[in-house]
């Protein structure tokens, strides 16, 4: 009977997908704690910029002389840009700060240029129309220290002479750096391939330990914020944004007492108790976060703590970049078994590597289906079994367990389920 049948709507992309599914086998849809903002998000920013945690204002930091650099997310990143950057523009022009001294720099990391459309889009018209805007060269970057880890601290020459640096960016959770946020817009954001590989390198060490999303007490973070004060970043603005990738927080200030304020925030919203079940059935919130394999892989290890072990992991990616890095599509093909990649990240660090690795252990302990874009073939050689809809992955769920009892995590990318 349609009484008992529950209708469910996930993003997929930038459109979405609808399945349904018995109401008796829902275990429950895990979702964030949304809450209401009546005040409009301009004025949430600026309130923040007024107000900096254990900081002078940016406009009191900046002089009419200061040359500025606004570090800022590429497009695998969900930030609102072109509404952080008027704001915090109308900052710096209080300090007397001139246009043609504001230079704007995505943050790519190891990821691809930006098309300039993309690029465009990300910043706004009218700031791209007046400002310098300019993509991180990790072949450009100047060498200004290492942290106690043994990181060599390379950044984007651009940036490293800037008399200021500002860092802007979304709060969220991190499978490696516990959230997103803070100092990482310097450390992979905008440095060295040197530097981000033996930032990435220590995940093999701690991979096979306590889960680091979640926390900022990893030597993930740590090694982050080293890096980040060795290249002075100044000030960051950093926002929270619901389901709907709307802003409900910003936080701007020094770049780790500004965080953790934010982090509160994260965790208020989207750590969401949970028993585990026989299933979970995941989005990653659609785009950009499930623009590749490499990204929507992050809504994956969120989703390993809501299914008991032995259970089965829905992943609903679109991946209309593919698998999304070169060296995750080599593993994909070199290991055969998700033993393979495990033993073979154990013994050799390659950025890339490590999603192989890491979807292997989760292959290890759950059956994993893959609803995406993706051919067949890759997607059974990065460990998934291939599925054209949610419908075929519960059928295949329910013809083995009538009973099953089914998670299901809208936002994936966002919400981080916490065991009762």
């Amino acid at each position: 009977m349609t009484a008992n049948i529950k209708k469910i709507s996930l993003a997929f992309g930038s459109t979405g997908t609808e399945f349904e599914i018995p109401e008796r086998n829902l275990a429950s849809a895990i979702l964030p704690s949304e809450f209401e903002i009546k005040e409009d998000r301009a004025s949430l920013i600026k309130k923040a910029l007024e107000n900096p945690i254990k900081s002078r204002r940016l406009s009191e930091i900046v002089n009419p002389d200061s040359k500025v650099a606004i570090i800022v997310s590429d497009v695998t990143r969900p930030t609102p840009t072109a509404k952080l950057l008027p704001p915090l523009l109308d900052e710096l022009y209080l300090g007397g700060v001139k246009d043609e001294n504001i230079t704007i720099v995505f943050a790519l990391g190891l990821h691809r240029n930006q098309t300039e459309e993309e690029s465009r889009k990300l910043v706004g018209e009218e700031v791209y129309k007046k400002i310098r805007c300019i993509q991180h060269d990790r072949k450009r970057c100047r060498h200004l220290g290492e942290t106690s880890f043994g990181t060599p601290v390379e950044v984007f020459e651009e940036v490293a002479d800037s008399d200021v640096i500002i860092s802007t960016g979304t709060l969220e959770f991190h499978y490696y750096a516990g959230y997103s946020g803070g100092g990482k817009s310097v450390l992979p954001g905008v440095s060295s391939e040197k530097s981000i590989i033996s930032y990435h390198s220590f995940y093999s060490k701690l991979f096979e330990g306590d889960p680091l999303s979640g926390r900022t007490d990893s030597p993930a973070r740590q090694n982050i914020e080293e890096a980040a004060r060795i290249a002075g970043l100044n000030f960051i603005l950093n926002v929270v944004l619901n389901s709907k990738k709307e802003i409900v927080a910003a936080v701007a200030g020094d770049f780790i007492e500004a965080h953790r304020k934010g982090v509160e925030v994260v965790d208020s919203m989207y750590k969401v108790p949970v028993e585990p079940a026989d299933a979970a059935i995941v989005s990653c919130g659609g785009f950009p976060k499930d623009i590749n394999l490499f990204q929507a892989t992050k809504s994956l290890e969120n989703a390993v703590f809501a299914v008991k072990k032995g259970g089965v992991i829905v992943l609903v990616a679109e991946c209309t970049e593919g698998i999304g890095n070169k060296v995750y599509e080599r593993w994909s093909t070199e290991c055969k078994t998700p033993d393979e990649a495990i033993q073979k990240f154990r013994k050799c660090f390659e950025f890339g590597g490590h999603k192989a690795a890491t979807v292997g252990r989760a292959a290890k302990t759950f059956k994993l289906y893959l609803v995406s874009k993706l051919p067949d073939t890759e997607s059974r050689n990065t460990f998934f079994t291939p599925v054209k809809s949610v419908e075929e992955a519960l059928e295949k769920i329910f013809s083995e367990n009538p009973d099953a009892k089914v998670h299901v995590m809208p936002n994936g990318g966002w919400t981080l389920p916490i065991m009762k």
